[in-house]
């Protein structure tokens, strides 16, 4: 065998980079050197695809969103930059598997569930359609809590993703700038038209990037994360007087904005930081791109032209009211002009059909946190009515309908109502759920303006879902098939020549017995549940919601328990039920849920007389990294959502494309 290419770039990376003997090293730091390989190159990438991109003048794709469920880099990072190979054998130098390496890198798990994951797949998609695009959305220092179960019940601990760094992210030390909070407005001049916003507080976003690598190009595309900072770090004279914690208090208050994703909005405290988070990463966001496109164009009126904002569900709605904030006061432009603007930069993505589940917020912690937005969102509001109004005069309930304020009981402002209003364009994520829009909840606004609202049917990326997931059947299907399924996936459609091709369908039954053997280990390393890979491997992972129905799913595990006893010498197929998510850490009947799962398991999985013909487990801290692993184990893939609530569902398409069968409701 001859030396790989890496292994000397490695050990070097190894001494100088890490800072330990290439025969001392650890797993922990062949990931931090192998990153160290990748890091140069994608920066380069980097560097070459933004000076193309500012000699261009290109329209660029702005993503806002709450979310980026990124996971782990290194595989991604490899696959992208033809290294996979290289760098195994590299690795292999030290006695060590690349699959054992990369399990020490942390996932960075800057989102929730689909609609963060689809983010992450979008900017995937983008840098390998070499469009050029940014992502924009908030550096938590601890994503989605770490999940623990403890007798049964789950337990949350904080995710501390950047305790030992990252060496994917790009700290871009000369970007920052500041964010204000409350205060008060000031109106002044002849017709009160000269505004200004005296804030009552300020924090600054700093900027740290993650370069996202496209496929089968060297395009690539920018995550930019914000950081909140203090204006002041510690009070020096409270510090020396012995006074810790206040000395600590102005760096906490300010810094907990970009602490941790979706803080407990239980309480009224929790209410304002999610608000604050909300509007922190958002102005920063919007000042990055006004800067960024008058420092390329010199001018503003073309804003539109080469500035494409996309709003990822209703967390980013307030940058309609923060640009146009922007635009009119801190740039003097006409409200009629800054208007016709903001409506042909904005679109929107909507990702729910449950009114209960779109965003509102109380017109007095508006108020409290943004009252200059408040403004604007008023004047927006009152504008618009007096629009809707011509369609039908003396319609009253119409407009009560439309408004941007809903003044049933709190007054309270219709997040998703401003980002319909202030967008050219509004999508559901799959055929269905945007016809439901325009029909039920969006139907006054679709009778405005029909032609806004359109459909975008959500997808996954290929790359990480097969290819690096399922590296077995990725390898089955290269053999296979012609040309490049990973960049073009109606390729997968070449498959039906080998459906009586008995050699290739035992060839596919041997890649899936491995991945459920592979992941039949890590559910007994997880949970001490022992499952029989034989046996039909029945999957429902996903968030834990009542809408989704592991209820529904645990009581049919429970009927197929009783069936069995009452008729043990049955012929069953043998089936491991296998549940992942994580409930909303104040969602108390999603938790009740979790621990009713496991007390089910307890009872069937001690029960001799079911004989290893049912078998019950729920793997912990469910994220991007475990579904890597069940995605390509699984048999079948339970979509049980109630009818007409579950607006799209990604999970369901990896399932899918790593060959498990669906049964799910009709959406």
């Amino acid at each position: 065998m001859s030396p790989s290419t890496l292994t000397n770039p490695l050990n070097e990376r190894l001494l100088r980079s890490v800072g330990v003997a290439p025969d001392e090293a650890e797993p922990a730091d062949l990931m931090q050197a192998v990153a160290q390989l990748a890091r140069p190159e994608l920066s380069e990438r980097w560097v070459e695809t933004q000076a193309a991109e500012r000699t261009a003048k290109s329209r660029r794709i702005y993503y806002l969103s709450m979310e980026f469920l990124i996971g782990r880099t290194l595989g991604n990072a490899l696959d992208a930059l033809g290294l996979r190979s290289d760098a195994a054998e590299a690795v292999m130098e030290h006695a060590h598997r690349l699959e054992d390496v990369a399990e020490h890198e942390a996932d960075a798990a800057l989102g929730n569930g689909g609609l963060g994951r689809l983010a992450a797949c979008f900017l995937d998609s983008m840098a390998t359609l070499g469009l050029p695009s940014f992502g924009y959305g908030i550096r938590y220092e601890y994503g989605m809590f770490a999940q623990d179960i403890v007798q049964g019940r789950q337990v949350e601990h904080p995710d501390p993703w950047l305790a030992d760094g990252s060496p994917w992210e790009f700290p871009r030390v000369g970007i920052g700038y500041p964010v204000r909070f409350g205060g008060w407005v000031e109106q002044h001049g002849p017709n009160g038209d000269e505004v200004v916003w005296r804030p009552g507080g300020e924090v600054l976003a700093k900027a740290y990037d993650m370069v996202i690598p496209g496929h089968g190009t060297r395009k690539v595309s920018t995550l930019r994360l914000w950081r909140a900072t203090a204006p002041a770090h510690i009070d020096l004279h409270a510090f020396n007087s012995g006074d810790y914690a206040r000395a600590a208090e102005v760096k906490n208050e300010f810094e907990n904005v970009s602490w941790v994703l979706y803080p407990n909005d239980s309480t009224p405290a929790g209410r304002e930081l999610r608000l604050r988070q909300e509007y922190f990463f958002v102005s920063a966001s919007i000042q990055d791109i006004v800067t960024r496109h008058g420092a390329e164009h010199g001018r503003l009126d073309n804003l539109a032209d080469k500035v494409a904002i996309h709003l990822n569900d209703t967390h980013p709605a307030i940058a309609i009211a923060e640009l146009m904030r922007l635009l009119v006061d801190a740039h003097r432009m006409p409200w009629r002009s800054a208007w016709a603007l903001c409506r042909k930069v904005f679109s929107y993505t909507n990702h729910t059909l449950m009114p209960e589940a779109l965003e509102t917020w109380p017109v007095a912690l508006m108020q409290h946190v943004l009252p200059r937005h408040l403004q604007i969102i008023f004047r927006i509001n009152h504008e618009f009515l007096l629009e809707a109004a011509q369609h039908r005069p003396g319609d009253a309930e119409f407009l009560r309908r439309l408004s941007l304020i809903d003044e049933s009981g709190e007054r309270r402002v219709r997040m998703a109502h401003l980002s319909i209003v202030g967008s050219h364009k509004v999508n559901g994520v799959s055929a269905l759920h945007s016809e439901l829009l325009v029909k039920t909840i969006f139907a006054d606004f679709a009778s405005l303006w029909p032609e806004r609202f359109v459909n975008v049917t959500n997808g996954i990326t290929p790359r990480r879902w097969l290819a690096q997931a399922n590296p077995g059947l990725a390898t089955l299907l290269d053999g296979a098939l012609s040309g490049n399924w990973r960049l073009d996936l109606d390729r997968l459609r070449g498959l039906k020549a080998h459906a009586s091709d008995a050699a290739f369908r035992e060839a596919f039954a041997g890649v899936k017995r491995g991945n459920k053997a592979r992941l039949a280990t890590h559910i007994e390393l997880h949970t001490g549940v022992r499952l029989d890979p034989s046996s039909l491997f029945d999957v429902q992972v996903k968030r834990i919601h009542e809408y989704k129905r592991q209820l529904l799913n645990v009581l049919h595990v429970v009927t197929r328990y009783q069936a069995i006893l009452a008729d043990p010498q049955g012929s069953w197929v043998p089936r491991s039920v296998v549940f992942a998510g994580k409930a909303a850490s104040s969602y108390h009947m999603a938790k009740q849920i979790i621990r009713l799962i496991h007390d089910v398991a307890a009872v069937i999985n001690n029960d001799v007389r079911v004989g290893g013909r049912l078998r019950v487990a729920f793997v912990p801290n469910y994220g991007v990294s475990v579904a890597e692993l069940i995605m390509p184990g699984a048999d079948l893939s339970e979509q049980i959502s109630t009818a007409g609530t579950e607006a799209s569902g990604t999970g369901n398409m990896k399932l899918a494309l790593n060959g498990a069968l669906t049964i799910g409701t009709d959406d």
